[in-house]
């Protein structure tokens, strides 16, 4: 059932991707491809773990109705956001050298 979660935000994940994906649309080299590539990869890794430990924590903790799905949508969410924000903030580093 953990997987519920990353199956309903696997849209808004796709939306998100496509956005950091194409945008700013230049400069579009093969190190930035690289780079944005194992962002994402990295984004839904980390999702999936996080998803998997929200679920942990809601089934050993919360022990009632939807908690553990609540909370590991919740943490898949915040995983996925905080790979997005850190590639955000070293996309300019990583590409001007």
């Amino acid at each position: 059932m953990a997987w519920l979660s990353l199956l309903l935000f696997l849209p808004s994940f796709g939306v998100m991707g496509a956005l950091y994906w194409w945008f700013p649309r230049q400069p579009r080299n093969r190190k930035r491809t690289a780079f944005d590539a194992s962002m994402l990869v990295l984004a839904l890794v980390a999702s999936i773990g996080f998803m998997l430990w929200g679920y942990h924590v809601g089934a050993t903790e919360v022990a009632e109705g939807l908690w553990k799905q609540i909370l590991a949508v919740l943490y898949a969410y915040g995983g996925f956001l905080a790979v997005m924000v850190l590639a955000l903030l070293l996309r300019p580093r990583v590409l001007q050298h």
